[in-house]
């Protein structure tokens, strides 16, 4: 197999790689199972995402076997499946030393700002590697979404019958859907994508969904939901700037909203919207090491359902072609996953 490299904005091409290099201390080589498909990859595929740099290999939600450990690995061994963490953050940096490796000051995510998992073998730091003796390889590549909208709803402080509302119900959406449940929350799904929507009803249990068509409407919609009151906590995961701004008019007073997308562009509002009903504004950024060994207890004990989730398989040579394909929600799809032999 070849690697899969993005060499700059709508442009893909494959190259071949060197033999696989043998592991340092504290490093494993891994054997790339499957690859997700994500907002960020589409992102940086269309040159909009802010962190990119070219050329650069995408792929970090991987389901990966370990090949061979370097000296002074305890976590994991050769045969081993695991989910990668795909945040490589300096232990050293002050937000690492505060508890907050996913937004490290040095942080190089891979595919991101650093060679991703879209190739055969690569190395990476042991300790962002996280076992399952049972998990197939697609649901270890799904477990880095999922663990962004865990991460997303732990920065709510989500408490159990309030109203959460999320704005967006691609992928990262959907991994926000899903520990809202666990939250005990009631929540509402809002998309301008029915056939979406009609997702989260029938295959996610989403009791409240609401097509946005405009603003009047959508607010009368929420209303008649929660009882006369707009949601106390909005989640915008679109990663578009319109609905980000626009975001603020759905939250309630005293309520919060948490960006959890990101765009290039700025973002404007006007103070009164943040300051007159006292709105706290969060960013979610990545997860926690935590997050990953939550989210493979929680698919491991069938708390979490992914089979929904895949709705399109792929593999490294058509992916090329195909990418663009495989980024149109008129096309239905959730989530793509690239089978790698």
């Amino acid at each position: 197999m070849q690697a899969v490299v993005l060499e700059q904005p709508r442009q893909f091409a494959l190259h071949e790689i060197d033999e696989p290099a043998a592991p340092g201390p504290g490093e494993a080589l891994v054997r790339v199972h499957r690859v997700g498909i994500c907002g960020t990859d589409i992102s940086g595929y269309l040159g909009k995402f802010p962190f990119y740099s070219y050329p650069r290999i995408p792929g970090h939600e991987l389901g990966v076997e370990v090949v061979a450990v370097g000296d002074g690995v305890t976590n994991v061994q050769a045969g081993d499946r695991c989910a990668v963490e795909p945040y490589i953050n300096n232990p050293e940096s002050f937000a690492s030393r505060r508890g907050r490796p996913n937004c490290c000051n040095d942080l190089q995510v891979l595919g991101v700002h650093t060679d991703g998992g879209m190739r055969p073998y690569f190395i990476v730091p042991a300790r962002k590697l996280h076992i399952s003796a049972s998990l197939p390889m697609e649901q270890l590549a799904l477990v880095e979404t999922l663990a962004i909208g865990c991460h997303a709803v732990d920065r709510s402080v989500a408490e159990p019958g309030e109203f959460l509302m999320v704005i967006g119900a691609g992928p990262i959406g959907l991994s926000v859907v899903e520990f809202a449940k666990l939250a005990g929350v009631e929540l509402i799904v809002m998309d301008t994508n029915a056939r979406r929507l009609e997702f989260c009803t029938t295959q996610m249990g989403v009791k409240h969904t609401v097509e946005y068509r405009d603003d009047e409407s959508a607010l009368a919609e929420l209303r008649t939901i929660t009882g006369g009151y707009r949601p106390t906590i909005v989640i915008d995961a679109t990663g578009n700037k319109h609905s980000m701004q626009n975001a603020f008019r759905f939250v309630e007073h005293t309520g919060k909203l948490v960006y959890v997308g990101i765009v290039t562009d700025e973002i404007a509002f006007r103070h009164p919207q943040l300051h007159a009903p006292e709105i706290t504004l969060l960013a979610s950024r990545n997860a926690l090491p935590r997050d990953f060994a939550r989210i493979i207890k929680l698919i491991e004990d069938k708390q979490i359902d992914t089979k929904p989730w895949i709705t399109h398989r792929t593999n490294p040579q058509e992916v090329v072609d195909g990418f663009e394909d495989l980024i149109r929600p008129e096309n239905g799809v959730i989530k793509a996953i690239v089978e790698i032999p």
